[in-house]
């Protein structure tokens, strides 16, 4: 029997946006329902940010073990140092599901509804809902529709998913065993942060990159920390390479590229597929819906208010565009339910943090040099080493040259951007995001008293630094 179901708010997704927005708008005493086809929490909790942080954070205890057999820090491990597959997945797992239960808690105490299916929308404000086997198992009706689907890996024509040999991000979250040699297609963001993973753990890594560099959105000053450490890992990149094709075998995969001159043809175990993502805006109904794409005909097309073209139809996340970040998605999605509410807002942010979980760990906020001088800004610029860091010496965490980089307007000394490379930064990318969404100076800063010894303080003395105050360094 197919449930009739009417409420005030729809969310399809139940992604970071979409349980937030849900969440949300059950507290402020809407009538609500989320749909999901999987579970709760979305690709960022299931599939993508929660469970590879898990994965990468295993291989750096592995590799961290690695070392004392060498008498590290004094302390030494006779014998070897083994790895469980299976049971470091299954921890990752574990942790996904104590989340996922949360979100379900968070939604219930709410008093959201979650309804498990594939929404597939008739108009602009109703939908049918089919289960696993394809059976129609609710007819909804809402006055409001946040559209939260997200998006999903890309994959190339001429090496489709199998997830065996040819995987996508989720798959190699979720090997059954080690491969000892895998070929990283794309030299993005998600291929470097697993493919790092994966050379401490103790795969063989080659990186395909068809770009002229690696993490081509960082300048080549924040890349060269983790350019040496590939290096010093042994991790083989090729940029200017494109990936032509892969043949499977029973034995591994022949993956041939071009160098722009020749063609290379090499066997791997696994080949991993990181060419980026695209909006999930497919097969759920949304010409039905009436709504608009952008101008690149590949997103959602929103206005400041997350609002398409059609009035009460919002979309949030990775399915509007870039930048494609679950905290961007949270975000939207709790203005959105607040608007819905009866509340004047719009998604005005001065600036929304990129961080990139690779070793050493890389993270920005605002205008690097380059984009602030673009934009015509006269900048001043002070950058703090972590070698010169005792906090960091003591964690082990100056990895190869990391440091903190501050850029300023000159003329009333505006932070316009931050930018950080070295072992734990992404901690600290809160206070540099603060510091912009206050519209601080540098003087705020440096009149700031930062704890010692912690990492901060190397926030505060790259703001020296372009005060021209420097302490701790020259």
């Amino acid at each position: 029997m197919v449930e009739q179901i009417s409420c005030e708010v729809l969310v399809v997704g139940a992604g970071p946006g979409g349980y937030v927005s849900a969440i949300r708008a059950g507290q402020l005493g809407l009538d609500t329902v989320i749909v999901e086809g999987d579970k709760a929490g979305g690709t960022c909790l299931i599939r993508g940010c929660i469970p590879s942080k898990a994965v990468i954070h295993a291989a750096e205890r592995f590799e961290w073990l690695k070392q004392h057999q060498d008498g590290h820090m004094g302390m030494s491990i006779s014998g070897e140092v083994s790895l469980d597959m299976p049971a470091l997945i299954g921890w990752k797992d574990d942790i996904v599901t104590k989340l996922n239960k949360g979100v379900e808690g968070l939604l219930k105490g709410a008093g959201v509804r979650l309804l498990t299916g594939w929404a597939t929308f008739l108009d602009g404000k109703s939908c049918w809902v089919t289960d696993s086997a394809g059976e129609r198992i609710a007819h909804i009706s809402t006055d409001n529709v946040i559209i939260a689907t997200g998006s999903v890996p890309i994959e190339l024509p001429f090496m489709p998913f199998d997830e065996q040999r040819i995987i996508s991000s989720t798959g190699a979250l979720d090997l059954d065993e080690l491969p000892a040699k895998v070929a990283v297609i794309g030299g993005g963001y998600i291929g470097l942060e697993l493919g790092c993973a994966l050379r401490k753990l103790g795969s063989e890594v080659t990186v395909i990159e068809g770009l002229d560099s690696i993490l081509a959105m960082f300048d080549a000053e924040l890349r060269r920390p983790l350019e040496r450490w590939l290096k010093k890992n042994r991790v083989t990149v090729h940029t200017g390479c494109t990936a032509e094709g892969a043949e499977v075998t029973d034995s591994g995969v022949d993956l041939t590229w071009n160098d722009g001159k020749d063609s290379v043809t090499e066997r791997f175990d696994r080949v991993l597929v990181t060419v980026g993502r695209k909006a999930n805006i497919e097969g759920w109904g949304l010409s039905e819906m009436g709504v608009k794409l952008d101008d690149s005909g590949r997103f959602i097309a929103i206005d400041s208010q997350c609002q398409t073209n059609m009035r009460g139809i919002y979309a949030i996340g990775d399915v509007t565009g870039e930048p494609m970040l679950a905290h961007r998605a949270s975000a939207q999605g709790e203005m959105v339910a607040e608007i819905i509410s009866g509340e004047d807002c719009e998604f005005d942010k001065m600036a929304i943090p990129s961080i990139v979980f690779t070793e050493p760990e890389i993270v920005s906020v605002g205008l690097s040099p380059e984009e602030a001088e673009a934009a015509g800004e006269q900048i001043i610029v002070g950058k703090f080493p972590l070698a010169a860091s005792g906090r960091a010496l003591t964690l082990d965490a100056d990895k190869g040259g990391g440091f903190v980089r501050v850029v300023a307007r000159e003329s009333d000394h505006v932070i316009l951007g931050v930018q950080a490379v070295g072992s734990h930064m992404a901690e600290l990318v809160g206070e540099f995001t603060l510091a912009l969404e206050m519209g601080a100076v540098l003087e705020d800063v440096a009149a700031t008293v930062h704890a010692h010894p912690t990492l901060t303080e190397s926030f505060h003395e790259a703001v020296l630094k372009s005060l021209g105050k420097a302490i701790h360094t020259r």
